[in-house]
């Protein structure tokens, strides 16, 4: 299983499983044309995507949904509540025959995929994360939480490869040019989460399985790379856990974990 982080953070996000004959998309917040870019960027073949896991409705994560609609056969994998407001956003329909109902806390079994939505604490409809499982293979892509959970941390778990959230630090988004308002969701129990969050959070997890971690959705004007970098690393010290960062515009792919585990 590959993994692929196409784009991360404010202005789109689109992650991407690959088992060599289908793509899971988690997202479709950048064009349809940026996606077949990027995945042919990365030696990843356009026509192997099969669906599109939503984890909710803001623009930065469902903004090619109508497009993707109408120029693919792709389904989409949502809770009727987020296909709800998908579809009320975009003045679309999904037709029943491309649409694979998810509910948070229930698996899917999906062209042999396990595909497992389990709830976030975000301002959003009935935001949900995905745990993917494949032939050994577990991930996660969790981003979108305004603060760890013991239901989060237990689905975050005995995983190969997670995708964690990093998007800010508070001090630099207190001292920062966004209105009170938009400080006081980011910073709320349903906003993001913060870099001592997600440390929080990751230590919780940490196993010898745990092989790769990503840092995703990190913002542009609140956080800094390296920062980021040195927070998670001090947590992962001691552990064979490689570290990456997703970016907004530089997509990047990832060895399946046999390979990943063969390098340390």
């Amino acid at each position: 299983m590959h993994y692929a982080a196409l784009a991360s953070g404010s202005k789109g996000n689109c992650h991407a499983f690959c088992d060599g004959e289908r793509t899971l998309l988690i997202d479709a917040g950048i064009s349809l044309k940026q996606v077949r870019l990027r995945l042919e960027s990365l030696g990843l073949d356009p026509g192997s995507v099969r669906a599109v896991a939503l984890t909710h409705e803001h623009s930065d994560h469902i903004g090619a949904v109508g497009v993707m609609l109408r120029k693919t056969d792709w389904a989409f994998m949502a809770t009727p509540e987020t296909k709800a407001v998908v579809e009320a956003i975009h003045h679309i329909e999904i037709p029943a025959h491309r649409w694979i109902p998810m509910r948070a806390g229930f698996a899917v079994d999906w062209c042999g995929w396990r595909v497992h939505p389990f709830t976030l604490p975000h301002d959003a409809t009935d935001p949900v994360a995905f745990r993917v499982e494949s032939g050994g293979f577990n991930a996660a892509v969790v981003t979108d939480l305004g603060h760890p959970t013991a239901l989060v941390a237990d689905h975050c778990r005995d995983l190969d490869l997670l995708v964690l959230e990093a998007n800010h630090d508070v001090d630099m988004l207190r001292d920062g040019d966004y209105p009170p308002p938009l400080k006081a969701r980011i910073l709320s129990r349903v906003g993001h989460l913060s870099n001592a969050a997600m440390a929080e959070l990751l230590a919780a997890v940490l196993s010898p399985r745990l092989r790769t971690v990503v840092m995703a959705h990190l913002s542009e004007q609140n956080n800094d790379p390296e920062l980021v970098r040195v927070v998670a690393s001090q947590v992962l010290r001691g552990w064979r856990t490689s570290l990456h960062l997703a970016h907004q515009r530089d997509a990047f792919l990832l060895e399946p974990p046999s390979a990943l585990a063969a390098s340390h």
